[in-house]
């Protein structure tokens, strides 16, 4: 990627100095136009090392989050997704909100055909969570594909 392209769609995180949050920082996203919005393709990112706080506790919940989406008209730039992941670091919520937390992030940000986010949280006490959110554009055959992938998963 050209440093003009990047300049044009006003990324800004993506070759500069990395600076981290110390709190949840949904404003850190950035998005850049999706070059082949005529086609419907997969998109994954994997976070294997995301970190949150336990609100009650403090203690620390580590987690692998996986996002999926069918990109629209815009797609999330991979350095501020990054860096968004990383705010959650010293945010206390629980698991089932995280993962609700950054799919509503995600479709706000950039609203995806359809979107998918899965955490796999280590075990605290014995007991592991595998929270998992979907959404599909609604009256579209994703909206039928989030029902679909949903009932389906396991």
């Amino acid at each position: 990627m050209s440093n003009d392209t990047r300049n044009d769609d006003g990324l800004k995180a993506l070759g500069a100095r990395t600076e981290y949050s110390d709190n949840y920082a949904p404003e850190v996203l950035e998005t850049f136009e999706n070059k082949h919005k005529e086609n419907d393709y997969w998109v994954r990112f994997n976070c294997p090392e995301f970190t949150t706080l336990c609100p009650i506790t403090g203690q620390p919940d580590f987690a692998e989050i996986r996002i999926m989406y069918v990109p629209g008209e815009r797609m999330v730039e991979s350095k501020s997704l990054k860096l968004y992941l990383f705010s959650f670091r010293n945010h206390g919520d629980f698991h089932e909100d995280c993962v609700n937390v950054i799919m509503k992030d995600l479709i706000k940000l950039m609203n995806p055909k359809y979107i998918e986010v899965a955490g796999l949280f280590t075990p605290r006490g014995g007991i592991s969570i595998y929270p998992f959110a979907n959404h599909g554009m609604p009256g579209t055959k994703y909206e039928q594909l989030a029902e679909q992938r949903f009932a389906a998963h396991q």
